[in-house]
């Protein structure tokens, strides 16, 4: 099998390494993630000025007509840099959702203002009552008249605080998406912040009352597009996390490089070298199995969805005992809020426990 990439594929991971490294700096992160949206709107600008928030999308609509292994080279990095930017919000969740599903007049509307970052959106996944499962959907989309009403309540949307848009997800006699814009009367926003430094928000629609044009696809013909965005945003975090878990094993092995107890640097106690051993392993068993879904997903081959469920119970293990060694190999530095470690394993966390956690892919895999 061929794992080169192509000119396109490596100007693509260059440039957002080099953003990374020289753009990004952890600084720069958190001065973003404390700012009012709780990201960086000009750094959000410069990823529309770089064509990025038009990679997964094909030409006709505006984008670059890439596909899983490019976002796959992108989050990486983005892991890498622990950026906190909406990427996976507003480009894999939302856009995914109307790249599949929009009409040309919807995605005019939406997805190419998206692209050009003039509109910020977020994807309604979760509820209060449907932990992982994305499909048992109890808001409710009725048929009155020309218009629909739209009741229900929505839990941990991404970016859901600074969205001109939510796309959200209704029972009517199967799964149907709405286009809705955040001030349509019946909203209510309730934005907070996350633990890992990101923002979300609760939704609750009450009466809310739209028409047609609001409807992306056929009505309740939604499941199909819902469940393959989702597999796409799997593999979006799964990569982000194998770029942490390779940012926190080269930290670490440096850090004990030149960190001296008893007279010598404590990376040449045998004990703790064994811990970064272990360290690398889990990351590279991770990217291992990242690469297989990615290319699965990319073929399209009937292994896909267990090769989803697949890296995303590695990631939730080996995410873990990276981030644990990390902060442990680190002491006490690796808890103190001025040092990355302690970020990069909440963030790590985090992913561990969004769209389905280590044991609900593990029955999933096992089903």
């Amino acid at each position: 099998m061929d794992f080169s990439l192509s000119e396109f594929q490596g100007m693509l991971a260059d440039s957002v390494g080099k953003f990374v490294d020289n753009e990004y700096s952890f600084a720069r992160r958190m001065a973003n993630a404390d700012s009012s949206t709780g990201y960086g709107e000009d750094t959000w600008a410069s990823f529309c000025e770089l064509g990025w928030t038009a990679l997964p999308f094909p030409e006709a609509d505006g984008g670059l007509d890439g596909g899983p292994l490019e976002t796959m080279l992108l989050m990486q990095q983005f892991g890498r840099g622990l950026v906190v930017e909406p990427y996976l919000a507003n480009i894999v969740l939302a856009g995914g959702v109307l790249c599949r599903a929009a009409n040309a007049a919807q995605k005019a509307r939406w997805l190419q203002p998206i692209i050009a970052g003039d509109l910020q959106a977020a994807l309604a996944i979760a509820e209060p009552q449907n932990r992982y499962d994305h499909a048992a959907v109890e808001t409710r989309a009725v048929r009155d008249g020309d218009t629909w009403v739209i009741d229900g309540k929505k839990s941990v949307v991404f970016n859901g605080g600074n969205a001109d848009l939510f796309v959200i997800p209704a029972e009517s006699d199967g799964i149907s998406l709405f286009a809705l814009a955040s001030d349509t009367p019946g909203i209510d926003v309730q934005r907070y912040r996350t633990v890992d430094g990101s923002t979300a928000a609760d939704i609750t629609l009450s009466g809310v009352r739209v028409d047609d044009g609001a409807l992306l696809g056929a009505a309740g013909e939604g499941l199909a597009t819902f469940d393959a965005v989702i597999d796409d945003a799997i593999l979006a975090v799964a990569a982000e996390a194998v770029g942490i878990m390779q940012a926190l094993t080269d930290k670490t092995v440096e850090y004990c490089k030149n960190r001296v107890q008893f007279g010598v640097p404590i990376g040449s106690f045998q004990a703790l070298q064994h811990r970064m051993v272990d360290m690398l392993t889990a990351s590279e068993q991770s990217y291992s199995l990242l690469l297989w879904a990615t290319m699965a997903c990319a073929d399209r081959t009937d292994e896909a969805k267990r090769a989803v469920s697949a890296i995303k119970y590695q990631v939730g293990t080996a995410g873990k005992l990276v981030g644990q060694e990390a902060i442990q190999l680190h002491g006490g530095m690796g808890m103190s809020w001025e040092v990355d470690v302690g970020h990069y394993f909440k963030r790590l966390t985090v992913i561990g426990q969004i769209l389905g956690n280590a044991d609900w892919h593990l029955d999933r895999l096992l089903d």
